[in-house]
């Protein structure tokens, strides 16, 4: 396998992970000193979810990259726009809006489509071997 495909095979991967862990950080704002351990435990679950839809994706998308790509892509353009549509309504400001969509959804975004990319890449390289 060439360098430049090893590159594309592992770039999306990490920047999926990297991205999975970022919005991660965000449940940790669910924990209260006024709510019970249990409570503390369940809302952090809760608001892991997202983290868990997308690391269920992101193992999809490791074995079938095609699959997993279109996946990721139309789950993301879906979160994003409940991120955008969320943001705007609790603050009517477009700019802060949009800020917020650009930094939780386009990294994966740009993950599924590199995801995409590489499985053309790779399906290219053994059609020219054979």
């Amino acid at each position: 396998m060439k360098t430049s495909t090893e590159i594309l095979q592992w770039t999306p991967r990490i920047l999926c992970i990297l991205a999975i862990l970022f919005i991660s950080m965000f449940a940790l704002d669910s924990f209260s000193s006024e709510r019970t351990f249990w409570q503390n435990t369940v809302a952090f679950l809760m608001h892991l979810i997202p983290s868990f839809v997308m690391l269920a994706i992101l193992l999809v998308a490791w074995k079938y990259e095609r699959a997993g790509g279109i996946i990721l892509l139309v789950t993301s353009l879906a979160f994003s726009g409940f991120i955008f549509y969320h943001n705007f309504k609790r603050t009517d400001l477009f700019m802060t809006a949009l800020v917020a969509t650009l930094a939780l959804g386009v990294p994966f975004i740009v993950a599924g489509i590199l995801f995409i990319i590489s499985h053309n890449r790779k399906k290219k390289e053994i059609s020219a071997v054979q």
